[in-house]
């Protein structure tokens, strides 16, 4: 049988510790927060249909970039310009621009607030 038990290492690094038997393995478990800096906001695109109503897949060359997207993340602002999107918003996005991200295997986008078209509201 396996028990799992949640725990933390010298530094501070949560660790996954798993029992099998007459062992403890420890596994550190990546939970990595990413807060934006000035005016920067991180936003996650909503994702494409891969597959038609009929069930014809859609080979991934054909699929167009959605533009629109959650806001996951918002920086604090400068001290001449406050945010107004706010977490969770969901936003209408330029087509090409944004800084791609791979943070634990999601890919997200960070933008300008400046370059953000609009909030769906």
């Amino acid at each position: 049988y396996q028990r799992r038990v949640h725990g933390r290492n010298l530094f501070g690094r949560r660790l996954l510790l798993t029992n099998t038997g007459d062992m403890w393995r420890a596994s550190a478990v990546l939970l990595r927060k990413v807060t934006p800096l000035g005016d920067r906001v991180i936003v996650q695109r909503v994702s494409t249909a891969t597959q038609t109503k009929g069930g014809v897949l859609i080979p991934e060359s054909a699929i167009k970039k959605s533009n629109e997207g959650t806001v996951i993340e918002v920086g604090p602002g400068t001290k001449d310009h406050d945010m107004t999107v706010k977490k969770g918003d969901l936003v209408i996005l330029p087509e090409y621009g944004g800084i791609e991200l791979k943070i634990e295997s999601e890919v997200m986008h960070l933008f300008r607030e400046q370059e953000i078209l609009a909030v769906i509201s």
